[in-house]
């Protein structure tokens, strides 16, 4: 199977019952927000069992570690909790940078 889906985020989470529904949202390359930004579209939706959703969410947390461990990503707290002196400059975001990984 070839069949790929890129997504820029998640645009909503929805448990009903035992169901996990996942909606994927992209950002538009036609439709733009008040800001001029791209304004997020939904994409496709991803169903699952809620016990199939906690093993997804462990799995990405894990490899959320591994990232952070290799240093190409940074958490948010870890970025607040430094030291006044220590303060780690962040670049700017370009017009196209997901509103997911502020």
């Amino acid at each position: 199977m070839n069949n790929e889906l890129y997504a820029d985020g998640i645009g909503e989470i929805t448990v009903t019952g035992t169901i996990v529904r996942i909606d994927l949202m992209s950002l538009s390359a036609t439709e733009r927000d008040d800001s001029n930004n791209p304004r997020p579209v939904f994409r496709q939706r991803i169903i699952m069992p809620v016990d199939a959703f906690a093993n997804a969410v462990d799995l990405m947390q894990k490899a959320l570690g591994g990232l952070v461990e290799a240093g190409a990503v940074r958490r948010i707290g870890d970025i607040t909790q430094l030291p006044a002196g220590d303060a780690v400059p962040q670049p700017p975001l370009s017009a196209n940078a997901s509103p997911n990984f502020n």
